[in-house]
């Protein structure tokens, strides 16, 4: 049996607990996200940008009031690699 390799952009830590929180959600703040996942906002930042270069999630900049607020959603392209990803961790956990 053959095993495929896995997504490395999801095999991160901080990148794979990002997509797992915004599969959960319809939409996350940074905020937010920062909390869930106990990152840094530096750390964060760079990860979520390379997720949204690859097209798995979507960022939107606003202003609410005069506070700027960053909201994240996964794509369909980011349900299919998650989805994708699971599947293949579950083959390497086969007995």
């Amino acid at each position: 049996m053959g095993f495929n390799q896995l997504d490395p952009l999801l095999h991160s830590q901080l990148r794979l607990a990002v997509m797992s929180l915004l599969i959960s959600v319809e939409a996350a703040d940074f905020v937010y996200i920062k909390e869930q996942t106990e990152s840094t906002a530096g750390n964060l930042s760079v990860q979520l940008d390379k997720l949204s270069t690859a097209g798995y999630i979507e960022i939107t900049k606003q202003f609410e009031g005069k506070k700027p607020k960053t909201t994240c959603k996964v794509t369909q392209k980011g349900v299919d690699a998650f989805d994708t990803y699971v599947k293949e961790i579950q083959q390497y956990l086969k007995p």
